[in-house]
């Protein structure tokens, strides 16, 4: 079973006091690669979501952003009165000895300066926590139902593709009768010109003979090209990760046809063979989005 690498869950989770929204989506990558960006009051929980998300997405590049939102009429910023007057009678004497005159707009000054205003840290209540993993595992299962949504897609994509090569495999026959009369022309000719030279080592020439017929002969990349689509599609059946292992066989496949291609001494064969290394390249670009 094929499962992309790109995927997207969001889930919203109301609390009383609080919305917390979570988005978490995933792209190609060759390994596990984690970015969170979190609230300050779950960020003490940050290796536990890693934990989590690691457990359950194995591969990809994974990025996670939770926003928290204040729905109630509670506060999570503490105003610091205190420090604020001190601040005021400040500015006003520095206002006194520069001799600024008409200067009022204190207080949005005042605001901005450190620690009038700071925010309240309040530690995760355990319930909240609860129901915040709830949440993300919710939002990790829709991201997996998307990759497998476009896993399915995909993998319908490369079935097809694979019987294009073995269809084009199955056409290669057709044009082996014009290929072997070819070369046999070829030797036939060649042979002549050697049989009538007196220096010609007869026993050598048995030997190259049939190390050229034994190279040219292209009987087992077929049954091997054969063997390996076969097992493609047999892969891909497989419920577990299976993306580095079809593109390990796609390689094999590679090989087999850029050595049909290499043997064959033959046009048509050989056209054959560029629209097999087609199919394949275009497999192959699919095989860096699968899990």
């Amino acid at each position: 079973m094929i499962r992309s690498m790109t995927g997207f869950g969001k889930t919203v989770l109301e609390l009383p006091d609080k919305k917390i929204t979570f988005e978490i989506k995933s792209l190609n990558s060759k390994q596990f690669d984690l970015n969170t960006r979190i609230p300050g009051i779950i960020k003490e929980k940050e290796m536990e979501i890693r934990s989590i998300i690691s457990s359950k997405l194995e591969r990809g590049k994974i990025d996670l952003s939770i926003f928290m939102e204040k729905t109630g009429d509670s506060s999570n910023y503490s105003f610091n009165k205190n420090l604020a007057k001190t601040y005021y009678k400040e500015l006003l004497a520095i206002t006194k000895e520069i001799e600024q005159e008409n200067f009022n707009a204190y207080l949005p000054l005042i605001m901005k300066l450190p620690d009038v205003m700071k925010p309240e840290i309040n530690s995760l209540d355990p319930n909240e926590w609860a129901e915040i993993k709830n949440a993300l595992q919710e939002s990790i299962d829709r991201l997996n139902n998307f990759r497998k949504q476009e896993g399915s897609s995909l993998e319908k994509v490369i079935k097809k593709q694979i019987h294009n090569i073995v269809e084009l495999l199955e056409k290669v026959p057709l044009h082996e009768k014009q290929r072997i009369n070819t070369i046999r022309e070829r030797i036939n000719k060649n042979l002549e010109k050697i049989i009538n030279d007196e220096k010609t080592d007869q026993n050598r020439l048995e030997q190259e003979m049939i190390y050229y017929l034994e190279k040219i002969d292209i009987t087992e990349e077929k049954i091997r090209l054969k063997k390996h689509c076969d097992y493609f599609l047999e892969t891909l059946e497989e419920e577990i990760s299976i993306g580095k292992k079809l593109n390990f066989i796609s390689q094999e496949i590679g090989r087999e046809i850029n050595t049909l291609g290499s043997k064959a001494n033959d046009v048509d064969i050989q056209k054959i063979v560029v629209q097999m290394k087609y199919e394949l390249e275009k497999i192959k670009e699919q095989l860096f989005n699968i899990l």
